[in-house]
């Protein structure tokens, strides 16, 4: 029995509530008999909310496969109406929205290449003024989150009542482990700016490959993320595009079953107390860091005015390099990563330049 127009409403403003929001379909709409299949076996798990396919695939290269078109909406809405679970669909243009709408898509998500062209994105909001239609925005390709805020700002202006936002990395230059680093700070800082917005983790796209899929998941889970978008098909290693990070809906169910949900909060006083009590011994910890990196700046400062006085660069890359690779020695004493290492004393570094700058200036 096909489900109605309203109920599948219905449903899209619960799962919009729900926690974890779990998406779930193909990379790309192949087939009708593909995505209808992909669908089913999804809805047969009872663990998605909604069924997401890629019907216009913005692909880096020319002859690449970019999707099927339009002609795959009516396959969508076929499954939407077997499954009874909402859709959704990637959308990059006007007449895409368009065409989304007329087929009864309903979410709609901005795509990573998409969200980085402030004039595409306009495009598309323009083209949602009028519609109620919920909106999923992802972070853009590189790490900005100006662009992010930006494409947001841009969509709620164009009217729209509920936008989600999906971290699904960053390209970063160097990165080996994923296909788009995670960059989980930036993903939390956009979450801080925007508490209100649901933030969903698309570890297909991070990872590029389904062998760290659980790992990148419950990681996200473990940051309070509000859901999962996860790519899904049938055959994953015959897909048309990007095989090696899809799963069978059967092997994401496992996936799903195998995350440890958290909770944000639990109603236990003797929790709160111990948390309070920490929490300011924390807060006492980082006044000290705060004196501590003052009276460094004070010093930095000191520096720059004999630096100045013999006419001296600011940069001294050796001694530079001596301070950083002493910090990163204590820091493997003490537990602390390489990485969170060289990026705070970077951070301390260039305030300290700041610093003598001023007095350079002077």
């Amino acid at each position: 029995m096909q489900t109605s127009e309203a109920t599948i409403r219905e449903k899209v403003q619960q799962s919009w509530g729900k926690k974890p929001l779990i998406i779930s379909g193909p990379c790309s709409a192949e087939t009708e008999e593909q995505l209808v299949a992909t669908a089913q076996r999804l809805a047969a798990t009872g663990k998605v909310d909604l069924i997401r396919a890629g019907i216009w695939k913005p692909r880096t290269k020319p002859g690449m496969f970019e999707g099927i078109g339009a002609k795959g909406l009516p396959w969508l809405q076929k499954a939407k109406a077997l499954t009874g679970l909402p859709t959704t669909v990637e959308v990059a243009t006007g007449k895409q929205v368009e065409d989304a709408l007329t087929f009864d898509v309903d979410v709609l998500w901005i795509g990573a290449r998409t969200t980085v062209n402030p004039f595409s994105v306009q495009e598309v909001a323009d083209a949602l003024r009028g519609s109620d239609v919920p909106v999923l925005i992802k972070n853009p390709i590189n790490p900005d989150l100006e662009l992010w805020s930006g494409a947001v700002e841009r969509v709620a202006r164009a009217g729209a009542r509920n936008i989600g936002l999906i971290h699904r990395g960053f390209s970063s230059y160097g990165n080996t482990e994923y296909r788009n680093a995670p960059m989980w700070h930036l993903a939390i800082e956009m979450k801080r700016r925007n508490p209100d917005l649901i933030l969903i983790n698309d570890p297909s796209h991070i990872c590029g490959r389904r062998d760290i899929l659980l790992e990148t998941a419950q990681k996200a889970i473990d940051l309070d993320f509000d859901g999962l978008m996860v790519e899904s098909h049938i055959n994953p290693d015959e897909a048309w595009s990007d095989a090696k990070q899809q799963v069978t809906p059967e092997r994401l169910a496992e996936m799903l079953d195998c995350i440890i949900w958290r909770k944000e909060d639990v109603a236990s006083e003797a929790y709160h107390a111990a948390l309070e009590k920490l929490r300011q011994q924390i807060n006492h910890l980082d006044d000290e860091l705060m004196q501590v990196l003052s009276q460094r700046m004070k010093i930095a400062e000191q520096i720059g005015r004999y630096k100045k006085d013999n006419n001296i660069t600011i940069l001294q890359t050796n001694r530079w390099n001596e301070i950083l690779e002493r910090a990163c020695r204590e820091g493997d004493r003490k537990g602390l990563s390489r990485e969170f290492i060289t990026r705070y004393f970077d951070a301390v570094h260039m305030e300290s330049i700041n610093h003598q700058k001023k007095v350079l200036d002077s």
